[in-house]
């Protein structure tokens, strides 16, 4: 955890010094690895479970590095990201079942609108039908993750939950301040959210009573 923390401390500080940008090109994929480093090794019994969170983990990777390289990679960056909430989507499926109870769903619609919405306008013609699929499957896996907790409400599930729910917050920032309106120290919150997301997530794979789903 403590590698993590000063990994992700060192890419922040990066991506806000335009004189310290190698750290941001160095460490921001670093700590992503080190994430899945520690699902690696992580005692699980639903093995399943792990190898969705993994191949999530990965497909972020990949992004991390899509959306930090010179000239405009966003759209290979977002494809990368869609996988991997996907695999994640995977993963909470196999500790559950679909999409119920429905007022998660209800909840992460209406913010997925209201984001929808306000971007709209500002969004480059061809990217208006991929950020909608890429925003139907944030919200579907944040969604997922938190009827999860409700069917079963243990410890990893609450962490997949709040992972979710970070990733919705950060790519939200993200999107508002790539598209509408700059935000103060938009890379600091970003990061922020998205390691949690990522660390959450990753700490829910973790050995668990109830394996009927994997």
């Amino acid at each position: 955890m403590s590698a993590i923390a000063v990994s992700a401390a060192f890419a922040i500080v990066g991506a806000e010094s335009d004189g310290l940008r190698v750290l941001h090109y160095l460490f921001k994929p670093l700590t992503t690895l080190l994430v899945a480093a520690m699902v690696w090794r992580t005692a699980a019994n639903e093995h399943g479970y792990r190898r969705a969170v993994l191949a999530g983990l990965l497909l972020s990777l990949l992004g991390d590095v899509f959306l930090m390289l010179p000239g405009d990679w966003f759209a290979f960056g977002l494809g990368s990201f869609l996988l991997a909430h996907l695999c994640y989507l995977r993963a909470f499926r196999l500790r559950g079942e679909w999409l119920r109870p429905i007022w998660p769903v209800l909840a992460y619609g209406v913010i997925a609108a209201t984001v929808l919405a306000y971007l709209w306008p500002h969004l480059p013609v061809e990217l208006k039908i991929p950020v909608v699929v890429y925003v139907v499957a944030l919200a579907g896996m944040a969604a997922q993750a938190a009827c999860i907790w409700r069917q079963r409400p243990d410890g990893a599930a609450l962490l997949a939950t709040a992972g979710g729910a970070c990733f919705v917050l950060s790519d939200a920032l993200l999107a508002i301040d790539r598209f509408a309106m700059a935000i103060p120290l938009a890379s600091v919150w970003v990061l922020l959210g998205y390691w949690a997301a990522q660390w959450l997530i990753g700490a829910s794979v973790m050995p668990v009573t109830d394996t009927s789903r994997n």
